[in-house]
């Protein structure tokens, strides 16, 4: 069968979630989920794996046991999208038909964008947990750091999970300063953001975390090369030479240099050298979607175009989409996930009826930061980038209680009830 009521590209969080909640709705909905990968992952964890508190093997599952039931699994990659003939492409050549298409198929991880990336990922003292392969051996790092130089890099693109970047480096810092050497430790925090978090209310609490554990902000910093062998990260920064050398000097870095005689003077190139280094790679929409008709224009990233509250596409009214690939201005989460795939169901449900989409999504993400071991806080935000709590308590402050919720609560949701629609 090549047609479908209701296509779905993408069998993650977004597209698991979405086929459920339709089916609970409506059982004899005709629905495909286009898939190629054999394995499902909770990458939620793989904070907690880099920093030896998870197990990495239990973060990951077997996709075919969460595809539900009255789907059908179309084991396949998109390669190009006919939005006027309700057609998609697949990499075997198959062509499939819709009515109505839900497009989710996550973000992309640009590692090649940081040059020399790839060639040292694993090795040579570089790490990263946005990956399933190299998230354990974060945690070799942290746990055999003896003091030096630890860097933790965060692009400027939007990137999925947005806290995981400086997550891992409180909990090493934190392991660390249990082993009674954060003070040799020169730790270094590069990011492409202009602040260490969106919200002040949560930002705050950060704050004093960075300070607490000496560490040194690089706000602005796009990371553009890492060398392994010389153990030597590139980035550039907006602030001036003289600047930056008054700041590393003051900050007491370690090795730096700043490149003479740039053609940018809007731009320093500043080099740093380290002994440990946890990165993350820049993300964009995937390369399919970029050269597809569904891409936002103006989105150099190339995010589907949507409408930030129905969820429904700007232009083809027959086509949803959510989850990390959209142009929604909202972080991308799971919890984001939780919040818009009932109202992708709402609206694809009402459109099908001939009714007016009326479900909206208002923004609303959750980002759990733990500061230490034991100690989480939970970041809940909308559009307007206000904390909107569910707890009856100040979730700015961290908790013990967030900590279970984060380690043992949320990952059995995910599991159990999330992609069964079911929470």
């Amino acid at each position: 069968m090549n047609h479908y009521q209701i296509l779905i590209i993408g069998g993650g969080n977004a597209g698991l979630s979405v086929a459920s909640q339709l089916l609970l709705k409506n059982k004899n909905l005709q629905i495909g989920i286009v898939e190629p990968s054999e394995k499902h992952y909770y990458q939620p964890a793989w904070t907690l794996v880099g920093a030896g508190a998870f197990d990495i093997a239990k973060t990951e599952k077997k996709e075919a046991d969460y595809i539900p039931q009255n789907t059908t699994w179309i084991k396949e990659a998109v390669v190009t999208f006919s939005p006027e003939k309700n057609t998609v492409a697949c990499t075997n050549g198959t062509e499939i038909t819709y009515d109505y298409l839900v497009v989710c198929p996550g973000i992309q991880l640009d590692w090649k964008k940081i040059d020399g990336l790839t060639e040292t990922l694993g090795k040579n003292e570089v790490s990263s947990n946005y990956s399933f392969n190299t998230a354990p051996y974060t945690w070799e790092l942290i746990k055999n750091f003896k003091g030096g130089t630890a860097v933790f890099t965060n692009p400027a693109t939007p990137i999925k999970c947005g806290g995981a970047p400086h997550k891992i480096m409180y909990l090493a810092c934190d392991y660390w300063r249990k082993k009674g050497i954060l003070d040799q430790c020169d730790v270094h925090y590069v990011s492409g953001a202009g602040v260490i978090f969106g919200v002040p209310e949560y930002a705050e609490t950060l704050k004093k975390k960075v300070a607490q554990y000496n560490i040194k902000v690089h706000f602005g910093a796009n990371v553009t090369a890492i060398d392994g062998k010389s153990k030597t990260i590139f980035f550039e920064s907006k602030e001036q030479p003289k600047d930056l050398e008054t700041k590393f000097s003051t900050l007491q870095a370690s090795c730096y240099g700043i490149t003479e005689n740039q053609a940018e003077a809007s731009i320093s190139k500043v080099s740093l050298n380290f002994d440990i280094c946890h990165t993350v790679p820049p993300q964009s929409a995937p390369d399919f979607i970029k050269k597809s008709p569904l891409a936002d224009a103006n989105n150099p990233l190339g995010y589907v175009e949507i409408d930030k509250h129905t969820m429904q596409h700007s232009r083809f009214k027959n086509i949803f989409a959510l989850g990390d690939c959209t142009n929604a201005p909202c972080s991308k989460t799971g919890a984001a996930i939780r919040k818009q795939a009932p109202v992708v169901v709402e609206n694809l449900l009402q459109l099908i009826a001939n009714h007016p989409v009326t479900a909206s999504y208002d923004g609303y993400s959750a980002c759990p930061i733990p500061t230490q071991y034991g100690k989480l806080m939970l970041a809940e935000f909308d559009y307007s980038n206000k904390p909107k709590m569910t707890f009856p308590f100040d979730q700015a402050k961290p908790r013990w209680t967030m900590w279970i919720l984060k380690t043992k609560i949320l990952p059995w949701l995910y599991w159990n009830k999330i992609l069964k629609g079911t929470a």
